[in-house]
């Protein structure tokens, strides 16, 4: 069909939506259930995971993750959109066996309290007037439930449980936080451990108190006090639009990347896309490689042209060539 078109405009009902085909790999949320704790990596690394066996990284990327490792510090991340900086801790998860990533997304409105634990005060109250009323009501109420079923560890509380291995979090665009965030953040990075007050108040009446992790294990928390055994390996992600005071930045491994060059894109394309993709519109990849001094275009929407030229292989040169333009917006030009 010479018609890639799913939507027409056509205003009258039909089941074209079947047609659609498979999900770009970065964009498949089906593959894998609620216990494959690595769909979230395997869309970052590419379906067959060539992005970290064919990708080489440049000689400072590798100085930098290892000197994180070494020194047991946090390693920020700086780059434009789409370099790879989140990509990095999934690579590095994945080379060294650490498991899922742990990701934190921050918002403009995100608190340390958040990374750390998340206590329902609300829904145990809800929960114990419940039992309450069951009971008055002549039926029979069940135990309460302890504290821990109220209490779930955050990203960062859960990377900084004991552990043999570190676990990988990822602090994703730190740069979006409010100005109290990242100074907020340095007794956590510093000393590896934190308080659940909640939990101290009990300690002498229940000692060991199970509470849910952010990977959705139960795990004993003693004395309300969680410490780590094995600094985990963190990456905090910026875009750069707002600078970090210098107390987070001196207990930090700084990397600034630069935009992916000819044999990375090459390897980052083959592992979404296969080995055929640069080759189908070599006009894309050139394109991409050849923008502007400072015009910033992000490599998956390289990857996102690609992809949906791909699927209107026998339409119009002009319209492919429309569906790129749109695709391939430079992000830093108003429109």
């Amino acid at each position: 069909m010479n018609d890639w078109r799913i939507y027409r405009g056509a205003s009258h009902p039909h089941d074209e939506v079947r047609r659609l085909p498979p999900p770009p790999p970065w964009r498949d949320f089906s593959s894998g259930g609620p216990d494959d704790t690595l769909a979230g990596s395997d869309r970052r690394l590419g379906v067959r995971r060539r992005l970290v066996q064919n990708h080489h990284p440049r000689p400072a990327e590798t100085d930098a993750v290892n000197a994180a490792l070494y020194l047991r510090r946090p390693l920020l991340v700086t780059g434009n959109p789409g370099t790879g900086k989140s990509t990095l801790a999934h690579a590095v998860a994945h080379e060294l066996g650490l498991g899922r990533v742990l990701r934190w997304p921050i918002v403009s409105r995100s608190t340390l309290q958040d990374g750390l634990y998340r206590y329902d005060a609300i829904g145990r109250l809800q929960d114990v007037q419940l039992e309450r009323a069951r009971a008055d009501a002549g039926g029979t109420a069940a135990s309460p439930a302890g504290i821990g079923s109220y209490l779930r560890l955050g990203p960062l509380g859960t990377a900084l449980l004991p552990s043999e291995l570190p676990r990988v979090l990822l602090i994703d665009e730190l740069d979006k936080s409010d100005l109290d965030l990242p100074n907020d953040l340095l007794n956590a990075l510093e000393e590896g451990e934190f308080a659940i007050p909640e939990l101290e108040r009990l300690a002498d009446r229940e000692p060991v108190v199970d509470v849910l992790t952010d990977d959705g294990r139960k795990v004993p928390v003693r004395e309300g006090r969680i410490r780590c055994t094995t600094f985990p390996f963190i990456v905090l992600t910026s875009n750069g639009e707002r600078d970090f005071p210098a107390a987070l930045l001196r207990r930090c491994i700084r990397l600034e990347l630069e935009p992916p060059g000819e044999e990375q894109l090459g390897a980052m394309v083959e592992a979404h896309l296969g080995s055929e993709a640069a080759a189908a519109e070599p006009g894309l990849v050139a394109r991409f490689l050849d923008r502007e001094p400072g015009e910033v275009i992000a490599t998956d929407q390289l990857l996102n042209a690609l992809y949906l030229t791909r699927h209107a292989p026998r339409t119009e040169r002009v319209t492919r060539e429309r569906i790129a333009d749109m695709l391939m917006q430079p992000l830093d030009q108003p429109r």
